[in-house]
């Protein structure tokens, strides 16, 4: 016995909508310090190697959250200028990286940085040791900040798209 049912109707078509982003962006800092002419500061967390990074707070300046990243200097951590910016855009906000870099300290000012979070290790390795140490997307924005560095520069990376803006007309 067969019945004979209704023709059902067509199944609906699923639209794209715009990506809205309606949450506000994350905004943090990383610290570049180098230490003599060849060495960086980089902390050691749960076995990751990584630059010093904190959270830059609604109406904070940059220079100060990333004296907020490293203590135990006693005049504080002199930053030097801001080197890269880097935005990428995640699935539901923008999380925007500012990279900035301190002048060289030297090796018994390294030894008194604290880290924000008591938990990790600070520690020193040659420029090239900590280069390779470092995670595929930390070392790009280490080696495109010491480029930047280099040549008086400040690099945005947008959509993985670099644009170098001189240092002295550099928003920040």
């Amino acid at each position: 016995m067969t019945a004979v049912l209704p023709e059902s109707p067509p199944a609906p078509v699923r639209q794209r909508v715009p990506y809205e982003n309606w949450r506000p962006p994350v905004v943090g800092v990383g610290v570049l310090v180098p230490v003599g002419a060849d060495r960086l500061v980089l902390v050691r967390t749960c076995g990751l190697l990584s630059i010093p990074t904190g959270a830059v707070e609604d109406a904070q300046d940059v220079e100060d959250a990333a004296r907020a990243v490293l203590t135990g200097l006693p005049s504080g951590l002199p930053i030097q200028r801001q080197a890269a910016v880097q935005y990428v855009q995640t699935r539901r906000r923008q999380v925007i990286t500012h990279t900035v870099v301190t002048r060289p300290l030297l090796a018994e000012e390294a030894a008194r940085l604290v880290y924000r979070d008591r938990r990790a290790e600070v520690c020193v390795l040659p420029t090239t040791a900590a280069a390779a140490a470092l995670t595929e997307r930390g070392r790009a924005r280490v080696l495109l900040s010491l480029q930047a560095l280099a040549i008086g520069a400040t690099a945005f990376v947008h959509d993985n798209q670099v644009r170098l803006t001189p240092e002295r007309t550099a928003q920040r």
